[in-house]
């Protein structure tokens, strides 16, 4: 799974993609709420991964997150 962050502008927020390994649309949402969209889209286990990767990362770069199945 690959994980990017949207710098938005304006009255437009950030979001964070994420894309499966074919690059496929799996989630899209606002960066401030991204605990409540992964309960949602069912991805609760990668929380603490995509917190760090969240705070770290630069607006547009691509990271990979393994899949924990």
């Amino acid at each position: 799974m690959h994980i990017m962050k949207v710098k938005g502008s304006g009255n437009i927020p950030n979001y964070i993609q994420f894309r499966d390994d074919n690059f496929a649309l799996l989630s899209y949402f606002k960066a401030s709420t991204y605990v409540k969209a992964l309960a949602k889209d069912n991805l609760q286990e990668y929380t603490e991964d995509i917190a760090l990767i969240i705070e770290n990362m630069q607006y547009g770069e691509l990271y990979y997150i393994k899949n924990k199945n």
